[in-house]
This record gives C-alpha cells, sequence and structure tokens, in this order.
C-alpha cells in the first residue's frame, strides 16, 4: 500500500486531469467514486487502482493508495465526496453478435444517458451506438447515473449515418422515434434482429437520420403532456422491446 498526503503529488495530478474529456480519451482511463462503481469495476477487472481515505476499502490484486480527506476532496466531483476513488481502463467491446441495438443521436446531458445505460442493460441491449454530439459516456455524471451498468454493456462512437446503412444490410430493423408519421408503440410487431434510435433533448432525431428508418415509434400518452424526457421514453420503449 502506498501512502500519499500531498494534494500536489504528480499521481494526484494526473488523477485530476482524468476529469478532462480530452486526457481521458488520450490515457484510456476514467475515474469512479463511492463503494458501489469501484466494486461493480473490480468485478468487471477494469479497475487499475483504488485511491481512499478507510483502509477497509483495501482490495487484493490492484495499486492501493492510501490518502488524506484532502486528496479525495481533490479527486471527487461531488458534494459530498465518498472516502475511495477507482482508477478504471476504458471498457473493451464485448458482443460477438448483436442482435438488439440502442443508437443515440446528441444525447447531451450526462443523467439522461446515465439512465439509458442502465435501462440498456436492464433490458437487454446487446450493443450501443453513440452518435455525433452525444455527450461523453466515461463523464462522471455518466458513470455515476449508470450505477455501474456502463461495465457491463458494449459500446461506441460512429457516424450513426454509416451504421444505419451498415445495420440495413445486414437485416436489421432500424426505428426513429418520432410522432411524425409514427406508429404507437403497442401497435408494432417486434424483429428478431432491431435499432432503436433516441435523438437529443431539443431537437430530436437528425432529419437526415430519420430518413434512413424502417419506421417511426412513438408512445402514446395523456394530450396535456407536451413529451416525455428522453430517458424515460426510451426506457419505455426498450422495455416494450425486451418482451420479444
Amino acid at each position: 500500500m502506498e501512502q500519499l498526503t500531498s494534494v500536489n503529488n504528480p499521481y494526484i495530478k494526473s488523477l485530476v486531469k482524468l476529469h478532462d474529456a480530452k486526457t481521458r480519451k488520450e490515457e484510456k482511463k476514467f475515474l469512479v467514486e463511492g463503494e458501489h462503481l469501484v466494486s461493480e469495476a473490480y468485478k468487471s477487472k477494469y479497475l487499475d487502482a483504488i485511491i481512499y481515505s478507510d483502509v477497509k476499502y483495501q482490495l487484493d490484486g490492484v495499486k492501493n493508495v492510501y490518502v488524506n480527506d484532502a486528496i479525495i476532496q481533490k479527486l471527487s466531483q461531488t458534494k459530498t465526496p465518498q472516502k475511495v476513488i477507482g482508477l478504471c481502463r476504458f471498457i473493451e467491446n464485448k458482443s460477438l453478435k448483436p442482435k438488439r441495438f440502442l443508437l443515440l443521436d446528441n444525447i447531451q446531458d450526462p443523467g439522461n444517458l446515465g439512465t439509458l445505460l442502465r435501462s440498456a442493460l436492464g433490458f437487454n441491449i446487446d450493443k450501443i451506438y453513440l452518435g455525433n454530439g452525444t455527450v461523453d459516456i466515461y463523464n462522471e455524471k455518466v458513470v455515476r447515473a449508470s450505477q455501474g451498468a456502463i461495465f457491463h454493456l458494449d459500446f461506441e462512437y460512429d457516424n450513426l449515418i454509416n451504421v444505419i446503412k451498415k445495420l440495413t444490410s445486414e437485416g436489421v430493423t432500424v426505428y426513429g422515434t418520432a410522432v411524425t408519421n409514427g406508429i404507437e408503440l403497442d401497435n408494432i410487431k417486434i424483429p428478431e434482429k432491431f435499432a432503436i434510435i433516441l435523438g437529443n433533448e431539443g431537437s430530436g432525431i437528425n432529419k437526415e437520420i430519420l430518413k434512413l428508418t424502417k419506421q417511426n415509434i412513438y408512445i402514446k400518452t395523456n394530450p396535456k403532456l407536451e413529451s416525455l424526457n428522453v430517458a424515460i421514453a426510451g426506457s419505455i420503449i426498450l422495455y416494450h422491446f425486451s418482451k420479444k
């Protein structure tokens, strides 16, 4: 076990830099905070180091760094920091023959993305494609909102137009989510291989992407309600499609 006491220690400074998306991408590393997320990272074998101010969090098989609360405060992105931080490697692709896809177009809110990751895991999505403008999946708020689901999913960033063309050529039915020319969710006959596209919180799915869909679907709600939050709507759709 290594012990550090200064917030200006070079190792601690290198960890702080991982709050920046560009640095995360260069280093292929990210931080998680709290016992639950650290535990998920450890069980999934993506944890490289554990930094803590309480020795009860000590773990075998990874680098252990014992620090003071000032360092935890420096590394934390929350108002009331927990006493344990994990340093993790970027997550590798897992699915060999995916059949159930989620495509995310310009989802900008970290909480929404994290919630959709939880739902994707809960409702058996095989692979997620994150399109242009979508928030960094390793953003601390995304990881926290995912509650560890991120460690069990297969995902990558790509141009969704190219992805849709490829999936369509492989016999995957691609569904947009839009009221215009849409079919109510309950009336959809769910195929074996499908992709669901969810769009930006304010503007929805890019029009060029919508042109490539097989069908648009919508959720029927009380007319008094203007719209559903994308994470809620997406979760309802994923649940419905999981019943296939």
